[in-house]
């Protein structure tokens, strides 16, 4: 395994992260993404720590909880040598207050994390993506005070643009409060316009970048290919936005993700390798998280991080994807996080 700095910081993590997405989720969105028993986690996790993973990324939203209780039990005694973050932004119960950045749920979700999560520590702490209700000064603060009563190492933030991640950065320059340290946020071989503005700003910040979803939800699986008898899978049922070839958008994503598997049927390197190898080369990025459902599926992701990409490899690559190009803009996001924080004034 390689490790890279997390962003300008002195902490080393793997250059893949582990996503616990698909850790529980009973009767939830996340069952259906994944919905992984405990036995199921235990048997991932041992196998991703003995591969050298030390990075593992959750949120209270997955499962309600349940990732954040399954990771923790399945980490036992090592999670003292893991590096482990999570995520506070989304709706966690009914009440008017139970969503959103603000210091009251900020805080209250952070004591509840650290509950479940059994520990008295969260390495990184990310807001989830932008409260369009609550100023960024009450929310920098509110994470500033985490940091500063031991309860948080370092902060971040997923799914922000690029001006907000500025303007809360400028907010903690001149409050003297802590400072972002990562972005995680969509991207691959075939959503790469984040190169454009979020790149240039992460460089200029000392930032890292964490992709999520570096195999674009599936598509750069290497089962998406032309004339597939079985163009289906867990996601599509459940987001048919994305995957319905009727969408001229979609069409054309399979005419790249054919594509991309034409390339890695010449070159001999699976299309998952190429996928991830892609995203982990790339110097704004800190570490590419996966989210592996299956043992078979881990095995099959780990090895990307050995895999050497050619001049020749990636301008074949540039000429099927530009750089600065993405082919499906709704693969942005889940949901919109204004709307998802305005249904707490319903």
């Amino acid at each position: 395994m390689q490790y890279q700095q997390l962003g300008s910081t002195g902490v080393f993590v793997s250059k893949l992260c582990f996503g616990a997405m698909t850790f529980g989720g009973k009767g939830t969105i996340f069952e259906v993404i994944g919905g992984l028993s405990q036995k199921d986690s235990d048997s991932l996790i041992g196998q991703t720590i003995d591969a050298g993973i030390n990075f593992f990324d959750t949120a209270n939203v997955y499962g309600q909880g349940d990732s954040e209780t399954q990771l923790a039990k399945a980490l036992g005694d090592r999670r003292k040598d893991v590096v482990i973050a999570t995520k506070v932004f989304g709706r966690m119960g009914e009440g008017a207050n139970n969503v959103g950045l603000s210091r009251l749920h900020i805080m209250q979700q952070c004591d509840a994390s650290l509950k479940r999560m059994k520990t008295d520590y969260i390495d990184l702490y990310q807001i989830h993506g932008f409260d369009s209700l609550t100023s960024l000064d009450e929310t920098m603060r509110a994470l500033d005070d985490l940091v500063r009563q031991g309860k948080v190492r370092y902060i971040g933030c997923s799914n922000l643009a690029a001006w907000q991640v500025m303007k809360a950065q400028c907010i903690s320059t001149v409050r003297n409060l802590e400072h972002f340290v990562t972005l995680q946020a969509y991207y691959s071989l075939v959503g790469r316009d984040l190169e454009r503005e979020i790149v240039p700003m992460l460089k200029d910040q000392g930032m890292g970048l964490l992709p999520w979803s570096p195999l674009a939800g599936g598509w750069l699986s290497g089962r998406w290919r032309k004339g597939a008898d079985d163009l289906t899978s867990r996601r599509s049922a459940l987001i048919p936005q994305r995957y319905d070839l009727s969408i001229p958008a979609n069409q054309q994503k399979l005419d790249a993700a054919d594509a991309l598997g034409r390339l890695a049927d010449e070159t001999g390197i699976s299309l998952i390798h190429i996928a991830l190898a892609f995203v982990i080369r790339h110097p704004a990025v800190t570490a590419a998280i996966i989210g592996p459902r299956t043992m078979e599926q881990l095995e099959s992701q780990i090895g990307a991080v050995d895999v050497e990409l050619s001049d020749d490899v990636l301008d074949r690559i540039d000429e099927i994807v530009p750089p600065g190009t993405t082919i499906n803009p709704t693969d942005a996001g889940w949901t919109n996080p204004a709307l998802e924080a305005r249904a707490r004034r319903r």
